[in-house]
């Protein structure tokens, strides 16, 4: 009798879009993301996590000594908890990260930091700079959170000055280059996720 194949590792990633708006690019990039995973990269499963529900940060909201949390709010902290890593889909607002991701990066660190010793990637859409203040901004976060981000590769798309070329009316990605360029940082994330898992 022939033993069983050792199952595939399938890594979940937890993708969170600091914006909240239907039509998004950054929403547009992480169900790009999603499509890109089921074609082309096994063992790499996008879960899209809506932050839009999650109230604002309130101490006064917290119960059990800090230690239970709003409906809402556990359930995103379960979904960053399970996951194996993360996507930051982040716009840039006035030089910096959106108020629906701070606060969704606020939530699940309160008691037990959920983000911590976890692999993330960056990607987002912008103006000359393509987000990449809010994407920076974001890596400082993350040196308190406890998350290790990716080095290479960045993925800045500069989509104010032509947007019909990069995303169509409903914010879904329509441009190959960065399709494959996100396809690239996808696997980058796959292959640092698995060597530090290996690790433990």
């Amino acid at each position: 009798m022939e033993a069983s194949a050792a199952k595939p590792v399938v890594l979940r990633v937890a993708a969170i879009s600091g914006s909240i708006r239907k039509a998004s690019w950054h929403r547009g990039l992480i169900r790009a993301a999603a499509e890109v995973c089921a074609d082309s990269i096994p063992g790499l499963r996008v879960d899209d996590v809506d932050v839009a529900g999650l109230p604002m940060l309130n101490t006064d909201l917290e119960t059990d000594g800090g230690r239970g949390f709003p409906p809402a709010v556990e359930a995103f902290r379960a979904s960053v908890r399970d996951a194996d890593c993360f996507l930051f889909a982040s716009p840039e607002y006035n030089y910096s990260i959106t108020s629906p991701l701070k606060n969704a990066l606020d939530w699940a660190s309160r008691g037990v930091n959920c983000w911590a010793d976890k692999p993330a990637a960056i990607v987002c859409a912008g103006g000359n700079f393509g987000g990449g203040r809010s994407s920076y901004q974001l890596r400082q976060v993350g040196v308190f959170l406890d998350i290790h981000f990716i080095n290479k590769p960045e993925l800045f798309v500069f989509a104010f000055s032509e947007p019909d070329k990069f995303f169509d009316g409903d914010g879904n990605l329509i441009h190959a280059e960065t399709r494959e360029r996100l396809k690239q940082v996808l696997l980058s994330l796959q292959a640092f996720t698995l060597r530090l898992q290996r690790k433990d």
